[in-house]
């Protein structure tokens, strides 16, 4: 091992509960033990994906949150009981391991809950309403410190608690932790005064406007978590352990606007004058350690930082909390193992908070232990497969109800609590397989079958590998996704699959009757329309190197060509935005983390944006557009386009030929590795 990692694997204490080392395996919703968005059971799944990252070496378990109150079917988490002799059952296996296991409870979710359009029918719709109580009760579900707007939809506000329901709560945060401790869990993580859930919302000044003993003073406001602490510590004993999901700062300007890093801004939420008096007053009311980052759902970037975030974005702010409390705390949030190990041989922090890593690569902590941290999948903090609710104008959470059900799964992991459907089967009879196209669906695709027992080649017209993706990763700020790519490029060279380079296959009768996989990819669409079009510069052209002037107009605000205009912008160029649709980033598979920073830092800097803006001729030093006001001109040297791209396969599928990734069908990286993995199953 590394000796920069030491640090991070020497034992701790929460309370009386020693912990082997200093990893800590944060909540995600959807690795849940007692199940998520369900009726309530144990559940295998997360209990499979939970024990995987213990048996390989992670000190501190803390699977997905548990709502006390279920959001779907109403349930009181504490009334089955069938559900904890079961995890008692299991949690000898979990304690092989040497890991320590902490269940997260949490209050929900008040006006950060994420409400879809559907959501918004059942609400505004008196007879639906009343109809889906028993299966989803929005009124309650939403129910904040005061009333407020939600984080997602002005169609579903929050009212304000009541005391009751307060209690109700507060009773069987208890209770549920007492039947907890009693199956052999080895502590409780209360959620949270944090990210702008529930309990935080009583916490934060812009959103309880309470005059009763919840409301007004610093101790009023953090009544509710000291409450849940006292009644967990009455119910279970001083000895079991109790942390709280603890946000340091909110980074947040007010509703529905956050605070970038190095903004001047006013705090609409907790700063770090009243952070340091909270978390003593938290401390003292009985929690054991504070498990911390930043933000909330109107800053969302912070708590779920996207690639554009700086690594470590929340680790000076949790080293300086340190210095006010006496129990241990953990930060998490894009951190960098080494930056994590030496502040905790600093005594800035206890431990690491690590969460979507394990996601991409359930074997990363074991993979840092024996040297060979060129073998971890990288996370890539693209939110597609484990975190992907979409936000735009006009447009609630925009999320299929798959993915609404199914959290915690990963884009570059098409194995991750899907093994029901993803997995290695070996099998019977081997073949050669030929593979057109060495991007990374090509790659992905290689690497299964010969997992499986097949024998792959790669056919790639170019001298390397990496197709679009080579592209894709060329912005100074995705280092991450080079690491992927440096990845699969290991994983080719390891699994010995032949390369033919420089070799462009146009007809696929050389390979006789062995199956064939197509992974040619898409070819951009150009605006042929459009007077002038040859002038400009294709998105892919650009990102491989094609020089631009200072003064640069991107065509087409998705994702590919707002994560240029940032680049550009990043170098000092002088960039504008026109997009056709009301906003930016207005498609599916785009976490609101990811396209609020951008949207946001975009208004921040002042770079011009033009929506409901149609392109209508390119000239030699501007363009012409047609927005809602008229036709505008806007000066430029440099025009690129970044208008989509059309799948362009070699053939159709048909017998023994499958096609994957974009030439299946344009998509995202998950969708390319997923498909991949897939085809290469059906072979």
């Amino acid at each position: 091992m590394d000796t920069r990692y030491e640090p991070l694997f020497t034992p701790w204490k929460i309370g009386n509960c020693e912990i082997k080392n200093r990893i800590v395996l944060t909540s995600m919703g959807g690795t849940n033990l007692l199940g998520w968005m369900e009726r309530n059971h144990f559940d295998r799944a997360g209990a499979e994906f939970i024990l995987e990252a213990a048996q390989n070496n992670a000190g501190l378990v803390l699977p997905g949150c548990q709502p006390v109150y279920n959001p779907m079917f109403g349930q009181w988490l504490h009334k089955n009981k069938g559900m904890y002799r079961d995890l008692a059952r299991w949690m000898p296996e979990l304690h092989r391991t040497g890991a320590k296991l902490f269940v997260q409870l949490t209050a929900g979710f008040g006006r950060s809950f994420t409400v879809s359009a559907m959501m918004e029918k059942l609400y505004n719709n008196p007879l639906l309403r009343s109809a889906s109580r028993s299966v989803m009760d929005l009124d309650k579900i939403t129910a904040s410190a005061s009333p407020a707007p939600n984080r997602w939809s002005d169609k579903v506000p929050s009212r304000q608690m009541t005391r009751e329901e307060i209690r109700e709560f507060i009773d069987s945060f208890a209770e549920s932790a007492r039947l907890l401790r009693d199956a052999g869990v080895d502590g409780v993580e209360v959620h949270a005064v944090h990210e702008g859930y529930l309990l935080d919302q009583f916490t934060l000044k812009y959103v309880n406007k309470r005059t009763d003993e919840y409301g007004g003073s610093l101790e009023n406001r953090y009544r509710f978590p000291c409450e849940i602490v006292r009644a967990i510590k009455k119910s279970c004993g001083d000895d079991f352990p109790v942390s709280l999901r603890y946000s340091v700062v909110s980074k947040t300007k007010g509703f529905r606007s956050g605070a970038l890093p190095g903004e001047e801004y006013t705090e609409a939420g907790r700063d770090m004058a009243e952070s340091e008096q909270a978390a003593r007053l938290l401390q003292d009311a009985g929690y054991d350690m504070l498990n911390c980052d930043n933000g909330t759902y109107d800053a969302w970037y912070w708590a779920h930082p996207p690639i554009y975030m700086p690594e470590n974005c929340n680790l000076e702010d949790v080293a300086h909390l340190r210095r006010f409390v006496d129990i241990p705390v953990v930060c998490a949030g894009r951190l960098d193992p080494a930056a994590a190990a030496e502040a905790v041989e600093a005594g800035h922090i206890d431990g690491a908070g690590f969460a979507r890593p394990f996601l991409a690569d359930r074997a990363w902590v074991t993979k840092l232990m024996e040297g060979r941290s060129e073998d971890i999948r990288p996370c890539i903090l693209c939110h597609n497969g484990c975190f992907n609710m979409c936000h735009y104008k006009g447009v609630p959470n925009d999320q299929e109800l798959s993915d609404s059900l199914h959290l915690a799964r990963c884009a570059v992991n098409a194995e991750t609590m899907q093994t029901d459907r993803h997995y290695i089967k070996q099998t019977a009879k081997p073949k050669t397989v030929h593979i057109v196209g060495g991007g990374i669906g090509g790659m992905e695709a290689a690497r299964v079958l010969k997992l499986r027992g097949h024998a792959p080649v790669i056919y790639e017209k170019s001298n390397h590998l990496g197709g679009v993706f080579v592209a894709a990763s060329a912005e100074s700020y995705k280092g991450k996704l080079r690491q992927l790519l440096a990845w699969y490029q290991r994983q080719v060279e390891l699994l010995e699959i032949p390369v033919h380079y420089q070799d462009e296959v146009r007809e696929l009768e050389r390979f006789g009757a062995d199956p064939v996989i197509i992974a040619t990819g898409a070819t951009p669409r150009l605006l042929r329309s459009i007077p002038g079009y040859e002038k400009m510069v294709e998105a892919v052209d650009f990102l491989n190197g094609a020089p631009c002037g200072r003064r640069v107009t991107v065509i087409g605000g998705g994702l590919t060509g707002c994560e240029i205009a940032y680049e550009l912008a990043l170098q000092g160029k002088d960039v504008s935005i026109v997009e056709m649709k009301e906003d930016l980033i207005a498609q599916k598979g785009v976490c609101l983390a990811n396209s609020s920073y951008l949207r946001e830092w975009f208004a921040l800097h002042e770079v011009p944006v033009y929506l409901n803006t149609r392109l209508t001729a390119v000239q030699d030093s501007s363009v012409l557009c047609t927005g809602p006001d008229g036709e505008i001109e806007i000066p430029c040297d440099t025009v690129i386009s970044s208008a989509g791209y059309i799948p362009t396969p070699l053939v159709q599928g048909g017998r023994n030929i499958f096609l994957v990734g974009d030439c299946a069908g344009v998509g995202n990286l998950r969708s390319v590795v997923w498909g991949a993995y897939e085809a290469a199953m059906k072979i």
